[in-house]
Protein backbone atom coordinates (compact mmCIF):
# COMPACT_ATOMS: atom_id res chain seq x y z
CA UNK A 1 0.00 0.00 0.00
CA UNK A 2 1.59 3.47 -1.08
CA UNK A 3 0.04 6.56 -0.13
CA UNK A 4 -1.21 8.77 -3.17
CA UNK A 5 -1.12 12.66 -3.46
CA UNK A 6 -4.85 13.86 -4.09
CA UNK A 7 -5.75 17.34 -5.99
CA UNK A 8 -8.81 18.37 -5.77
CA UNK A 9 -9.07 21.93 -8.52
CA UNK A 10 -11.88 24.01 -8.42
CA UNK A 11 -14.50 21.81 -8.59
CA UNK A 12 -18.06 22.73 -9.23
CA UNK A 13 -20.69 19.71 -8.73
CA UNK A 14 -24.39 20.46 -9.98
CA UNK A 15 -27.74 18.14 -9.88
CA UNK A 16 -29.93 19.54 -12.29
CA UNK A 17 -30.29 23.29 -11.71
CA UNK A 18 -28.57 23.25 -8.31
CA UNK A 19 -24.78 23.53 -7.38
CA UNK A 20 -24.18 21.13 -5.09
CA UNK A 21 -20.23 22.32 -4.76
CA UNK A 22 -18.76 25.13 -5.78
CA UNK A 23 -15.28 25.93 -7.03
CA UNK A 24 -13.90 23.63 -4.68
CA UNK A 25 -9.88 23.37 -3.72
CA UNK A 26 -8.17 21.13 -1.72
CA UNK A 27 -5.05 19.09 -1.21
CA UNK A 28 -3.69 15.98 0.26
CA UNK A 29 -0.24 14.75 0.41
CA UNK A 30 0.79 11.19 0.30
CA UNK A 31 0.30 9.93 3.94
CA UNK A 32 -2.15 12.53 5.24
CA UNK A 33 -5.21 12.37 6.58
CA UNK A 34 -7.62 15.06 5.64
CA UNK A 35 -10.77 15.36 7.47
CA UNK A 36 -13.97 16.81 5.84
CA UNK A 37 -16.63 18.84 8.26
CA UNK A 38 -19.49 21.17 8.14
CA UNK A 39 -23.17 21.33 8.63
CA UNK A 40 -25.46 18.80 7.15
CA UNK A 41 -26.17 19.93 3.95
CA UNK A 42 -22.70 21.49 3.05
CA UNK A 43 -21.99 19.26 0.59
CA UNK A 44 -19.28 16.74 1.91
CA UNK A 45 -20.85 13.36 0.81
CA UNK A 46 -21.14 15.08 -2.73
CA UNK A 47 -17.19 15.95 -2.52
CA UNK A 48 -16.02 12.47 -1.84
CA UNK A 49 -18.41 10.84 -4.53
CA UNK A 50 -16.51 13.49 -7.14
CA UNK A 51 -13.18 11.87 -5.92
CA UNK A 52 -14.23 8.22 -5.74
CA UNK A 53 -15.56 8.83 -9.35
CA UNK A 54 -19.81 8.62 -8.70
CA UNK A 55 -20.14 12.33 -9.56
CA UNK A 56 -18.06 14.17 -12.53
CA UNK A 57 -17.32 17.69 -12.00
CA UNK A 58 -18.97 20.59 -13.96
CA UNK A 59 -16.14 22.43 -13.91
CA UNK A 60 -12.63 20.97 -12.32
CA UNK A 61 -10.67 18.21 -11.74
CA UNK A 62 -9.93 15.55 -9.01
CA UNK A 63 -6.47 14.08 -9.32
CA UNK A 64 -5.03 11.31 -7.97
CA UNK A 65 -0.95 11.50 -8.32
CA UNK A 66 -1.56 14.14 -11.15
CA UNK A 67 -3.80 11.42 -12.98
CA UNK A 68 -7.37 12.79 -13.79
CA UNK A 69 -9.07 10.15 -12.55
CA UNK A 70 -11.78 9.82 -15.23
CA UNK A 71 -8.90 9.04 -17.41
CA UNK A 72 -7.92 5.89 -15.43
CA UNK A 73 -9.63 2.58 -16.15
CA UNK A 74 -12.13 0.92 -13.85
CA UNK A 75 -9.02 -1.94 -12.75
CA UNK A 76 -6.86 1.07 -11.95
CA UNK A 77 -8.70 2.87 -9.99
CA UNK A 78 -9.88 0.59 -8.02
CA UNK A 79 -6.43 -0.47 -7.34
CA UNK A 80 -5.97 2.96 -6.20
CA UNK A 81 -9.24 4.38 -4.83
CA UNK A 82 -11.50 2.60 -2.54
CA UNK A 83 -14.22 4.11 -0.64
CA UNK A 84 -16.80 3.48 2.32
CA UNK A 85 -19.96 5.45 2.33
CA UNK A 86 -23.04 5.75 4.11
CA UNK A 87 -25.41 4.17 1.84
CA UNK A 88 -22.71 1.45 1.02
CA UNK A 89 -24.77 -1.09 3.70
CA UNK A 90 -26.81 -2.75 1.47
CA UNK A 91 -27.43 -6.58 2.02
CA UNK A 92 -25.25 -9.33 0.66
CA UNK A 93 -26.08 -13.04 0.27
CA UNK A 94 -22.53 -13.58 1.81
CA UNK A 95 -20.51 -14.54 4.60
CA UNK A 96 -18.58 -11.75 6.49
CA UNK A 97 -15.07 -13.13 5.08
CA UNK A 98 -16.97 -13.15 1.50
CA UNK A 99 -17.53 -9.65 1.77
CA UNK A 100 -14.01 -8.52 3.00
CA UNK A 101 -12.70 -10.90 0.25
CA UNK A 102 -14.70 -8.56 -2.51
CA UNK A 103 -12.16 -6.07 -1.96
CA UNK A 104 -8.84 -8.34 -3.24
CA UNK A 105 -11.07 -8.44 -6.72
CA UNK A 106 -8.80 -5.50 -7.93
CA UNK A 107 -5.51 -7.18 -7.73
CA UNK A 108 -6.60 -10.59 -8.88
CA UNK A 109 -6.71 -12.24 -12.11
CA UNK A 110 -10.10 -13.20 -13.95
CA UNK A 111 -12.01 -15.89 -12.03
CA UNK A 112 -8.58 -16.43 -10.11
CA UNK A 113 -9.45 -17.41 -6.47
CA UNK A 114 -7.80 -16.29 -3.53
CA UNK A 115 -4.24 -16.70 -2.65
CA UNK A 116 -2.34 -17.45 0.91
CA UNK A 117 -1.38 -13.60 0.56
CA UNK A 118 -4.91 -12.58 -0.37
CA UNK A 119 -5.84 -14.89 2.91
CA UNK A 120 -3.54 -13.30 5.17
CA UNK A 121 -4.51 -9.49 4.00
CA UNK A 122 -8.58 -10.71 4.42
CA UNK A 123 -7.62 -11.91 8.01
CA UNK A 124 -5.32 -8.71 8.56
CA UNK A 125 -8.54 -6.62 7.75
CA UNK A 126 -10.83 -8.05 9.78
CA UNK A 127 -8.45 -8.10 12.61
CA UNK A 128 -8.03 -4.26 12.15
CA UNK A 129 -11.99 -3.72 12.84
CA UNK A 130 -12.38 -6.03 15.24
CA UNK A 131 -13.94 -8.33 13.04
CA UNK A 132 -12.23 -11.86 13.08
CA UNK A 133 -14.97 -13.37 15.29
CA UNK A 134 -17.65 -12.22 12.62
CA UNK A 135 -15.80 -14.02 9.74
CA UNK A 136 -18.62 -16.71 9.40
CA UNK A 137 -21.32 -14.96 10.04
CA UNK A 138 -23.92 -13.98 7.55
CA UNK A 139 -23.45 -10.18 6.27
CA UNK A 140 -27.28 -9.43 5.96
CA UNK A 141 -28.11 -10.34 9.40
CA UNK A 142 -25.31 -8.01 11.53
CA UNK A 143 -26.25 -4.81 13.05
CA UNK A 144 -25.57 -1.45 11.74
CA UNK A 145 -22.38 -0.68 13.18
CA UNK A 146 -21.09 -4.79 12.82
CA UNK A 147 -21.79 -4.01 8.75
CA UNK A 148 -19.77 -0.74 9.19
CA UNK A 149 -16.78 -2.56 10.24
CA UNK A 150 -16.92 -5.24 7.64
CA UNK A 151 -17.21 -2.89 5.03
CA UNK A 152 -14.15 -0.59 6.40
CA UNK A 153 -12.20 -4.41 6.34
CA UNK A 154 -13.21 -4.77 2.58
CA UNK A 155 -11.71 -1.44 1.91
CA UNK A 156 -8.17 -1.69 4.03
CA UNK A 157 -7.99 -4.90 2.36
CA UNK A 158 -8.30 -3.49 -1.12
CA UNK A 159 -5.28 -1.84 -0.28
CA UNK A 160 -5.83 1.72 -1.89
CA UNK A 161 -3.06 4.50 -2.25
CA UNK A 162 -6.24 7.12 -1.22
CA UNK A 163 -9.10 6.09 1.02
CA UNK A 164 -12.27 7.70 1.17
CA UNK A 165 -14.54 7.44 4.11
CA UNK A 166 -17.79 9.16 4.48
CA UNK A 167 -18.70 8.98 8.09
CA UNK A 168 -17.43 5.68 8.87
CA UNK A 169 -17.91 6.46 12.87
CA UNK A 170 -21.46 6.17 11.88
CA UNK A 171 -23.61 3.23 14.36
CA UNK A 172 -20.52 2.87 15.75
CA UNK A 173 -19.76 2.79 19.80
CA UNK A 174 -17.23 4.90 21.17
CA UNK A 175 -14.34 2.09 21.69
CA UNK A 176 -14.94 1.26 17.95
CA UNK A 177 -14.93 4.35 16.87
CA UNK A 178 -11.05 5.16 18.41
CA UNK A 179 -10.99 1.60 16.62
CA UNK A 180 -11.75 2.23 13.44
CA UNK A 181 -10.10 5.65 13.41
CA UNK A 182 -6.41 4.45 15.10
CA UNK A 183 -6.45 2.11 11.80
CA UNK A 184 -6.87 4.71 9.57
CA UNK A 185 -4.23 6.43 11.12
CA UNK A 186 -1.70 3.88 11.33
CA UNK A 187 -2.05 2.93 7.45
CA UNK A 188 0.34 4.29 4.70
CA UNK A 189 -2.33 5.32 2.37
CA UNK A 190 -3.77 8.82 2.25
CA UNK A 191 -6.91 9.41 4.28
CA UNK A 192 -9.97 11.32 3.11
CA UNK A 193 -12.79 11.21 5.49
CA UNK A 194 -16.05 12.94 6.55
CA UNK A 195 -16.67 13.88 10.29
CA UNK A 196 -19.10 15.15 12.32
CA UNK A 197 -17.47 14.59 15.63
CA UNK A 198 -15.43 17.58 15.53
CA UNK A 199 -13.11 16.29 19.01
CA UNK A 200 -12.34 13.51 16.58
CA UNK A 201 -11.21 15.27 13.56
CA UNK A 202 -9.56 17.80 15.83
CA UNK A 203 -7.51 14.64 17.19
CA UNK A 204 -6.78 12.18 13.87
CA UNK A 205 -7.00 14.82 10.89
CA UNK A 206 -3.70 16.42 10.05
CA UNK A 207 -5.70 19.04 8.25
CA UNK A 208 -9.57 19.62 8.01
CA UNK A 209 -11.95 21.38 5.09
CA UNK A 210 -14.58 23.35 6.21
CA UNK A 211 -17.49 23.33 3.72
CA UNK A 212 -20.54 25.51 4.41
CA UNK A 213 -23.14 26.04 1.49
CA UNK A 214 -20.74 23.61 -0.77
CA UNK A 215 -17.67 26.19 -0.38
CA UNK A 216 -14.77 26.10 1.44
CA UNK A 217 -15.09 28.10 4.77
CA UNK A 218 -11.60 27.42 6.44
CA UNK A 219 -8.70 24.73 5.86
CA UNK A 220 -5.69 24.38 7.93
CA UNK A 221 -4.99 22.48 11.12
CA UNK A 222 -6.94 21.53 13.54
CA UNK A 223 -5.85 24.38 15.75
CA UNK A 224 -6.24 26.85 13.63
CA UNK A 225 -9.75 25.78 11.72
CA UNK A 226 -11.59 25.34 14.74
CA UNK A 227 -12.03 28.29 16.89
CA UNK A 228 -15.22 30.10 18.33
CA UNK A 229 -16.26 32.33 15.75
CA UNK A 230 -15.68 29.70 13.05
CA UNK A 231 -17.98 27.63 14.86
CA UNK A 232 -20.56 30.33 15.29
CA UNK A 233 -20.36 31.34 11.91
CA UNK A 234 -20.86 28.17 10.41
CA UNK A 235 -22.76 25.86 12.78
CA UNK A 236 -24.41 28.86 14.52
CA UNK A 237 -23.43 27.55 17.83
CA UNK A 238 -21.62 28.91 20.85
CA UNK A 239 -18.69 26.75 22.13
CA UNK A 240 -15.26 27.24 23.62
CA UNK A 241 -12.01 25.65 22.18
CA UNK A 242 -8.90 24.49 24.73
CA UNK A 243 -6.24 22.55 24.03
CA UNK A 244 -6.40 18.97 25.94
CA UNK A 245 -3.45 18.72 28.52
CA UNK A 246 -3.27 15.27 27.53
CA UNK A 247 -4.17 15.19 24.17
CA UNK A 248 -2.74 18.14 22.82
CA UNK A 249 -5.61 18.74 20.13
CA UNK A 250 -8.22 21.11 20.81
CA UNK A 251 -10.79 20.21 22.26
CA UNK A 252 -14.32 21.60 21.58
CA UNK A 253 -17.30 21.94 24.52
CA UNK A 254 -20.51 23.32 23.06
CA UNK A 255 -22.17 25.61 25.66
CA UNK A 256 -25.88 24.36 25.54
CA UNK A 257 -28.67 27.43 25.57
CA UNK A 258 -26.10 29.89 23.70
CA UNK A 259 -27.26 29.24 20.47
CA UNK A 260 -26.23 32.05 17.70
CA UNK A 261 -27.31 32.65 14.03
CA UNK A 262 -24.88 31.38 11.59
CA UNK A 263 -23.62 34.07 9.36
CA UNK A 264 -25.35 34.38 5.97
CA UNK A 265 -23.25 33.27 3.15
CA UNK A 266 -24.24 35.48 -0.26
CA UNK A 267 -25.57 33.31 -2.63
CA UNK A 268 -27.13 34.46 -6.44
CA UNK A 269 -28.69 32.70 -9.19
CA UNK A 270 -30.99 29.88 -9.55
CA UNK A 271 -28.75 27.09 -9.21
CA UNK A 272 -27.48 28.92 -5.51
CA UNK A 273 -28.82 25.90 -3.25
CA UNK A 274 -26.89 22.59 -2.05
CA UNK A 275 -27.67 19.47 -0.24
Amino acid sequence: MTAAGLSVEGVTLTAGARRLVEDVSLTARPGETIGLVGPNGSGKSSLLRAVYRVLRPREGHVRVDDADVWSLTVRRLARTVAAVVQEGGADFDLTVREVVAMGRTPHQRLLAGDTAEDGALIDRALDAVDGTALAARSFDRLSGGERQRVLIARALAQQPSLLVLDEPTNHLDIRHQLDVLDTLRRLSATVLVALHDLNLAAYYCDRLYVLREGRVTASGPPADVLTPGLLAEVYGVSAEVAVHPRTGAPQVTFLPGERCAPKATERTGPDASVR
